[in-house]
């Protein structure tokens, strides 16, 4: 006997359904684990330019996000805020970019009391050379939510795709402790 799928749990199906159909890849290719991380010259919240090579000799963390202020980019801008004592200590900085502009990264900044760089992308070039400018809803052209974890020579060590902003600054300190302790030589251990 087959049972039929409440109208309700139907819905929420089509509706599912509808908006992962309705989202797509704009960019193209992130780049690949090993390569060199892409240059890029983008302003902070506080109009300070920043680039992937201002980095060498640290770890650095580098996130993508869709848009501020909205619930899923609080929940992991307050996560990597709250552990930016942990990251600091492991040896990385940490870099937030969105296709927002700075003056609104400025006002997400300052509700969430984040300590790190929130870089803007407003022409959507640094979200689409990195493989993560999406359309949503079809109409909506953002970031999506992925990280990439660079390591003091500049090569892209790790790609998290399209992540849940739950537990992923914990996520990504993890990850970032262990390579970073494999990095290092045996004599200074």
């Amino acid at each position: 006997m087959t049972r039929l799928m409440p109208r309700a749990a139907a819905h929420a199906c089509a509706a599912l359904w509808f908006a992962c159909a309705m989202t797509a890849a704009l960019a193209g290719e992130a780049p690949a684990v090993g390569s060199l991380a892409p240059t890029f010259r983008l302003r902070d919240q506080h109009g300070a330019w920043h680039r992937p090579e201002d980095y060498r000799g640290r770890w650095l963390v580098l996130y993508f996000y869709p848009k501020d202020g909205t619930p899923g980019c609080k929940t992991e801008a307050c996560e990597f805020r709250d552990n930016v004592f942990a990251f600091r200590e492991a040896g990385a900085a940490i870099l937030g970019i969105s296709v927002d502009d700075v003056a609104s990264h400025r006002e997400f900044a300052e509700q969430n009391s984040l300590p790190f760089p929130l870089l803007a992308d407003s022409d959507r070039r640094v979200t689409t050379a990195w493989g993560t400018l999406t359309r949503y809803l079809g109409m909506l052209e953002l970031a999506r939510r992925d990280t990439f974890l660079i390591d003091p020579q500049g090569r892209i060590v790790k790609h998290y795709v399209k992540v849940n902003p739950d537990g992923h600054a914990a996520a990504v300190l993890a990850d970032l402790r262990q390579l970073a302790a494999a990095a290092t030589p045996a004599a200074s251990r």
